[in-house]
């Protein structure tokens, strides 16, 4: 299917952030499993911020940690699902936010699939210790993009554009 005379620029940009976000996770978890240890936690920002190093099994606050394949399937669908909305995008702020939400579930989709303790059974890598949480890059993406995404709703900004219209362009300074 070919994609509408500027949404292929939008388009781009999403899987960019994505790219991005999912490159950066994926870093840091590299990091973090190499430097940290289980029983460690290490001050960053005290009394707020600490490095912890977790595996997760489960959904946010380790909800459903017996349920981990539920989580792939869900990962799965929200990257098949963002990748077929995003075909008419009509705004930067719905490329950016789609973005956070796609590199976000992309990185927990691999974790899922790929990290112990088997296929589609994988825990996800968790160390930054926010006190009552513990998250890393990916969830502060998903985050974001969540709130935007709520955001961009809220104002009304259209997230796809009819067929031969043309992309919403942010305003410019004469």
């Amino acid at each position: 299917m070919r994609l509408e005379r500027g949404s292929s620029r939008l388009y781009s940009m999403m899987l960019m952030l994505a790219a991005v976000v999912l490159l950066a996770d994926q870093l840091t978890k590299l990091w973090a499993v190499s430097a940290l240890s289980e029983t460690e936690r290490v001050a960053v920002i005290p009394p707020l911020i600490h490095f912890r190093l977790l595996y997760n099994p489960g959904a946010a606050f380790s909800i459903g940690t017996g349920a981990t394949w539920v989580f792939t399937l869900v990962a799965a669908a929200a990257v098949a699902g963002i990748l077929y909305t995003a075909r008419r995008l009509a705004s930067t702020g719905w490329a950016l936010a789609l973005g956070a939400l796609l590199g976000g579930a992309v990185s927990h989709l691999g974790d899922r699939l790929f990290r112990e303790p088997g296929f589609a059974r994988g825990h996800v890598v968790d160390f930054i210790d926010y006190g009552p949480f513990v998250g890393n890059v990916a969830d502060i993406a998903l985050t974001c993009g969540c709130v935007a995404l709520v955001l961009l709703s809220l104002r009304g900004v259209p997230l796809a554009k009819e067929p031969g219209e043309e992309p919403a362009q942010l305003p410019s300074n004469p």
